[in-house]
């Protein structure tokens, strides 16, 4: 089979079919986990619909939580070899209204059996003592974790072969290489992100750029992944530039600091307006981020499909094509489960989770 894409969810898929006892060819023209792969944060959560998302999104990413957490439990060494780090996140409530909505998520993850913690302002100021004085609390969710995801892709691809080359046809047996090159597959799967959709109907995938900055090593520490409770809505929106407070901290003592989300841009340059305005949002959570130096400032561009679910399923003209692409921002946590759940549905296997919400048939 071919897997057209080298990028976490495309890494993903290969492992999975290569367990199935399938022979795996993955086709890439840059780096193996680049493109949004690597601009991404590397966060690992479950979804809860209190915040924005919903039920299918809430599935696909607590089974794919079980999974990292399989897989990370197979060898002591993959945790050390993936930067994997379960540093949980802090939900921050600026005041007394974010606080009740914090509650109300807390209770949302309880009724589902997930961990999750209401702490209130002066314990929130003990964890994390580089934040702004004042805030309301917080919810801890320490099941949450974080990985660098490139070297996640180039794990999983351990074993496969990995072929270089542009994809530039597919005429739902084969695919054709820029150099003239031409492959066949019993199945074909695409997980080229955003450049799938050269071979989906118009407007099925949809970019939304991110700018990402991340400090030089620095003696304050940050222990949680930070965010304010308003991410998640704000990633949701579909008609507006937004950014967002998100800081993680690195296994080196670095920060990495997010997020904006610019709708239909599609261009790698950084907007100085945005970066200056999601810098300036970190600041005010985190005053002493103001006298720390940036080491490097770059931008990613998230797939996202046109309703903002996952697409998960047969391609819509061609029966021996798949396609395992427009997760946003959520590829990371849900690449296990994706892989999983379209494997699953492409060998003729009962599937563990509702695949409907994720057929593509659906945008037809």
């Amino acid at each position: 089979m071919l897997i057209v894409g080298a990028g976490i969810v495309g890494a993903a898929c290969a492992r999975e079919f290569a367990r199935q006892g399938l022979s795996v060819a993955v086709i890439e023209s840059g780096a193996v986990g680049g493109g949004a792969t690597a601009a991404s944060m590397g966060h690992l959560l479950v979804v809860d619909d209190e915040a924005g998302g919903n039920d299918p999104e809430f599935a696909l990413s607590q089974r794919s939580m079980r999974l990292w957490q399989d897989w990370l439990d197979e060898s002591a060494g993959h945790a050390a070899q993936v930067e994997h780090g379960h540093c949980g996140t802090l939900w921050l409530a600026a005041d007394d209204q974010e606080l009740a909505l914090a509650g109300r998520k807390q209770a949302w993850y309880a009724a589902r059996g997930i961990a999750a913690e209401l702490i209130d302002g002066a314990t929130l100021a003990r964890l994390e003592p580089m934040l702004r004085p004042g805030l309301a609390g917080a919810l801890r969710v320490p099941g949450d974790g974080r990985v660098y995801p490139p070297k996640v892709a180039a794990h999983w691809l351990q074993g496969c072969e990995l072929i270089s080359g542009e994809v530039i046809g597919l005429d739902g047996q084969s695919l054709s290489l820029a150099d003239g090159r031409r492959l066949w597959g019993g199945l074909i799967v695409l997980t080229a992100g955003l450049a799938s959709q050269r071979w989906l109907p118009p407007g099925w995938l949809l970019p939304k750029k991110g700018q990402l900055a991340i400090t030089q090593r620095s003696t304050p520490r940050v222990a949680h992944q930070l965010v304010e409770l308003g991410y998640i809505k704000k990633a949701h929106l579909a008609d507006q530039d937004t950014v967002s407070f998100n800081v993680q901290p690195r296994p080196d003592g670095q920060l990495l600091i997010g997020s904006s989300r610019q709708i239909g841009r599609s261009d790698a340059a950084l907007d100085r307006a945005m970066l200056e305005a999601m810098l300036a949002l970190a600041c005010d959570y985190l005053p002493e981020l103001a006298a720390l130096s940036l080491l490097r400032c770059w931008t990613g561009l998230r797939p996202a499909s046109r309703d903002g679910q996952p697409l998960i399923g047969a391609h819509p003209e061609h029966p021996r094509v798949w396609l395992a692409c427009g997760h946003e921002g959520l590829g990371i946590t849900t690449s296990l489960a994706t892989a999983e759940l379209l494997a699953q549905l492409s060998l003729g296997q009962s599937t563990l989770l509702n695949a409907a919400p994720f057929a593509p048939a659906r945008l037809l």
